[in-house]
């Protein structure tokens, strides 16, 4: 069976929780999804011809002053029902691609030195990117609790700062184990 587009959903899933433009759906992951799930341009205006095609959602222009026409986009109830419908089934397995880790398996071809700062790159990148999560934490918890997506951000960005804590303790492991290499 060919692997099903998961981009359609996303593209769904953002349409659920308000209509808007291209340019508005990518604004929206952007700043919210775009740790985990994030479309191009070059990807989104197709999925939303095909969702409008598929009956998913509908079109209207909106006039602006002195710019084009802008076209927002809308769920229908039949797109409601199909993101409703993929919400519910089992989540595919997919391997994750880890050039790190495919520079460590044949690690051996290079000095430890090199595989030292490449872990100690990654390492300074999961402290950035924990730092950025518990800020999205702090900002969530700061707002309104009683938003029905509150949950459901908390628990993403939550994910977010259990994996850079963990792959944190890694990278130490990691790196005491190439020292002791250079020993």
């Amino acid at each position: 069976m060919a692997k099903e587009n998961k981009s359609k959903y996303a593209v769904l899933g953002v349409l659920s929780r308000c209509p808007g433009s291209g340019y508005d759906i990518k604004k929206f992951m952007e700043q919210s999804t775009s740790n985990f799930w994030n479309e191009s341009y070059g990807q989104i205006y197709p999925i939303l011809k095909q969702l409008v095609g598929e009956g998913l959602a509908t079109t209207h222009a909106e006039k602006q002053k002195g710019k084009p026409e802008r076209y927002i986009y809308t769920l229908t109830v039949k797109g409601q029902q199909e993101l409703a419908r993929w919400l519910n089934e089992s989540i595919e397995y997919a391997v994750e691609r880890n050039e790190l880790l495919l520079k460590l398996f044949f690690g051996r071809h290079t000095s430890p030195a090199k595989n030292i700062e490449h872990v100690q790159e990654f390492q300074a990148l999961q402290s950035q990117l924990l730092k950025k999560y518990e800020g999205i934490e702090r900002y969530l918890q700061a707002g309104v609790p009683t938003n029905p997506d509150f949950s459901y951000s908390l628990m993403t960005v939550r994910f977010g700062i259990h994996r850079c804590r963990a792959l944190l303790a890694w990278s130490a492991e990691t790196l005491a184990a190439l020292q002791a290499l250079t020993d």
